[in-house]
This record gives structure tokens, C-alpha cells and sequence, in this order.
């Protein structure tokens, strides 16, 4: 089966990546490490792991897009069996292609603003990333986007991936949250975005084992709970939270409802 459409890897882009290793690490319990296959010119790059598994990467954010304003954000990376075809098939669809580089050993990937000006990655490795592993504390478990039509920022991502409508969800006033994923598993949601976030964004879930919990951990290591700890439908919850360095991150516990609900 193909894994294009797939979520393989996450990045955060810091304007202080040994705090933001720190900080992350404090929150899942994953240990980081230099990773050394970038090549001598490249720039220093953290990993994240879960025991043995990789979970994401950390690297500086560069001094340019710091002076255009950009903050520390986290990053998705999208599978693609052909990232130039796919590239070349997102810009028909009216996105907008960043930047591209081919890495030896690593893959080909491309920066991508989709039509909504959201910025989203695509990746092709060199080598088949490993079979989808099951939600548990310490991976990414959702994703979202936040854009000003929802309706057209799925249909391009149904045309590229196939990302299919899995539920549309009345949130009253908030409007519609629509739940998307690929191959009839749920992967995320997205919804036009609030009046007071200021762009259109994506955000990326980590699993804990208590949110609450975390949410404590956050204001003592320097972040900042954005939105308090909630129930969502399905039994788990959500926070969502600021790092030190003003990346934004949402937190996620599987199956751990309050006992208030």
C-alpha cells in the first residue's frame, strides 16, 4: 500500500533549539541526540526519540526568516511517492513551491505554501518509512489546519493525496470542523480558522499520558497553556500551549476524559 498522503515526520524550527530540545523532552519523556547525516556543511540537527524510534527533528531557525517576522513553529512532513510530481501537481493547484533540496541518504523534500498560504513539506525518502504505528504516549496523533475556507483547502489536499472526508462536525458558532484521513483512518481535522489567529497554520498533536499533568509542567518550564486542559468527543484530551521561544504545540491524552464530563 502506498504511503503517499502519510504523516512521516515532524520538525521544529526554534530560534533556541538546545531549550527547545529541553523543554520537549520534559514534556514526553523522549531523550534527543545529534544526528550526523547531514553532511559536514549542513546545519546542527537534534533528534528526538522514543526509545529506539525516531519522533521528530530540531534545528535553528534560520536568521532570515526570523527577520521577516517568522516565530519558532513545528513543521509536517508529508509522504510522497514522487515529490516532484507532486510538487508539480500542487502548483497547478494553486500552490506555491519555498524551496526544494535533496539530501543523500535522507530524500528529496520540498517547502510548499498550499493555496490557503499555509506552509506544509513534502517528503520523499530514500528509503520506505516503516508501517504506521499505533497511537501511544510520546508520537504525533493529530493534526489540524487552520485556514479561511476549510472546504477548498481539503478538496486540495483530497486531489494531491487523497485525503478522504471521514465527519463534518457542527461546532456552533466556531463553524464546521471537518475530520479528514486516508485509507478510513481518522488523521486530523480543520476548520476555518478563529478571528484572533492572526494566519493560516497548521498544528501537530503529541500524545501524553496526562494533560493535565503537562499543563503544570508547561508554566514551570516557561511555556505558556493556551487552551486549559478539555474533553473532546471520543473520550480523550486536548491542550494546546507555547513553548518558551513562542512555538505553538497541542498536547493530546488518549482515553483520559475528566471524570467531571
Amino acid at each position: 500500500m502506498s504511503n503517499q498522503g502519510r504523516f512521516t515526520w515532524y520538525e521544529l524550527m526554534s530560534t533556541d533549539p538546545a531549550a527547545g530540545l529541553d523543554f520537549y523532552a520534559g514534556l514526553t519523556g523522549w531523550t534527543h541526540q545529534p544526528f550526523a547525516g547531514g553532511g559536514e556543511d549542513a546545519p546542527p540537527y537534534h533528534v528526538w526519540m522514543k526509545g529506539e524510534e525516531p519522533m521528530a527533528g530540531c534545528m535553528q531557525l534560520p536568521e532570515e526568516a526570523q527577520a521577516q517576522g517568522a516565530p519558532s513553529h513545528w513543521m509536517g512532513y508529508i509522504h510522497c511517492d514522487d515529490v516532484d510530481a507532486t510538487k508539480a501537481k500542487a502548483i497547478e493547484l494553486g500552490a506555491t513551491e519555498l524551496m526544494a533540496m535533496e539530501m543523500p541518504e535522507i530524500g528529496k523534500f520540498a517547502v510548499m505554501m498550499d493555496p490557503s498560504q499555509a506552509t506544509i513539506c513534502f517528503f520523499q525518502p530514500a528509503n520506505e518509512p516503516g508501517p504506521e504505528q499505533p497511537k501511544a504516549a510520546g508520537r504525533f496523533t493529530w493534526h489540524e489546519l487552520y485556514t479561511d475556507d476549510y472546504q477548498k483547502t481539503f478538496d486540495f489536499y483530497s486531489e494531491l493525496f487523497g485525503w478522504e472526508v471521514m465527519d463534518d462536525m457542527d461546532m456552533g458558532e466556531a463553524g464546521v470542523y471537518r475530520i479528514f484521513g486516508r485509507n478510513g483512518e481518522q488523521m486530523g481535522g480543520m476548520m476555518n480558522r478563529p478571528e484572533q489567529m492572526p494566519m493560516n497554520c497548521s498544528g501537530y498533536y503529541i500524545s501524553v499520558a496526562s494533560v493535565d499533568d503537562a499543563a503544570s509542567a508547561i508554566t514551570e518550564a516557561g511555556g505558556t497553556v493556551t487552551v486549559p486542559p478539555m474533553d473532546v468527543p471520543g473520550g480523550d484530551r486536548i491542550l494546546m500551549g507555547m513553548d518558551p521561544q513562542g512555538g505553538a504545540f497541542a498536547l493530546h491524552s488518549i482515553g483520559q476524559a475528566s471524570a467531571d464530563a
